[in-house]
C-alpha cells in the first residue's frame, strides 16, 4: 500500500516561476516519482489557511520551504506551529525542508535565526555525521541545492545531527524515527535553482551570484534524499 503523505505547503511561487514549476508540492511529487517506495499525496497550502480535515491521518506530514522567516510572528506561522505540535504529540512523523527544517527545530526546543554568513546559494556540500539504517542509498558526501539566509543555530536537545558544513553546521537532523529535516532542497532541480538565482540576482551581489551559478554545474543528491525520506517514513511504520 502506498505511503500517504500530507504536504503542508508554506508558500506560493513567484509568478515568473509558477507556470513551469507549479509549486513546492508539485516539486516534491516529481521528486518522489519512480522511487523504490510508492507514495500518494494530499496537499494543503497552510500559508493560505488550508489544513487537513479533523481526524484525517497520514503516514507523514511534510513542511515545505518558504520565503517567510520561521521565527516570524505571522499569524499563519503561529497556527502552523500549533498544528505541528499537535501532530508531534500524537506521535505522527514530521519532515521539514528549509523553512520547515527551521520551524520544527524551533518548535521542539532548538533555535533558528538569520545566518551570520549571509545567503547560502547554489549547490552546497555537507559532511555526513551519522548514517542511520534508513539512509539508503549510501553516499560519501551529501550535495544539495540551497537558497536560504536563515539557519538552525541550535538543535533540539534530543536531535541527532545527520549532516553539517562549516557554513551550515546543522544542515540535517532527525529526532528518533519521528522527525527528519534538511536545510537544503531535495525537491529543487538545477533549472529551477538557476531561474531563482536570476530572479533574485539584485539581492545577492554579483560575486555571490556568479559563484552560486558556477556551482550548479555539479551533480546534486536530491533524488537520493527523496529516497531517504521515503525510507524514513516507512521505517517502523
Amino acid at each position: 500500500m502506498p505511503l500517504q503523505i500530507c504536504i503542508l505547503e508554506t508558500d506560493v511561487l513567484h509568478p515568473d516561476l509558477s507556470e513551469l514549476y507549479q509549486g513546492y508540492a508539485r516539486m516534491f511529487q516529481r521528486l518522489f516519482e519512480n522511487q523504490p517506495i510508492a507514495a500518494e499525496f494530499s496537499v494543503f497550502n497552510v500559508f493560505q489557511g488550508n489544513y487537513p480535515p479533523p481526524g484525517q491521518r497520514y503516514d507523514a506530514y511534510l513542511v515545505t520551504g518558504s520565503k517567510a522567516d520561521s521565527f516570524g510572528s505571522d499569524p499563519w506561522i503561529q497556527t502552523l506551529k500549533r498544528y505541528l505540535l499537535e501532530r508531534f504529540l500524537a506521535g505522527d512523523k514530521l519532515l521539514g525542508i528549509c523553512f520547515g527544517h527551521q520551524l520544527l527545530a524551533l518548535l521542539l526546543g532548538g533555535r533558528a535565526q538569520r545566518a551570520e554568513r549571509g545567503w547560502g546559494l547554489g549547490l552546497h556540500r555537507y559532511r555526513l555525521e551519522h548514517r542511520p539504517q534508513w539512509m539508503q542509498p549510501a553516499v560519501e558526501e551529501l550535495t544539495l541545492l540551497i537558497s536560504h539566509q536563515d539557519q538552525v543555530t541550535h538543535l533540539p536537545e534530543n536531535a541527532t545531527l545527520l549532516a553539517s558544513s562549516d557554513f551550515c553546521p546543522h544542515a540535517a537532523y532527525c529526532i528518533g524515527d519521528q522527525v527528519l529535516c534538511f536545510q537544503g532542497h531535495p525537491e529543487f532541480v538545477t533549472d529551477y535553482s538557476r531561474a531563482l538565482l536570476d530572479l533574485r540576482r539584485p539581492n545577492y551581489g554579483e560575486q555571490l551570484y556568479q559563484s552560486a551559478l558556477q556551482s550548479l554545474q555539479d551533480e546534486h543528491h536530491g533524488r537520493v534524499v527523496g529516497a531517504w525520506m521515503l525510507h524514513f517514513i516507512a521505517w517502523n511504520r
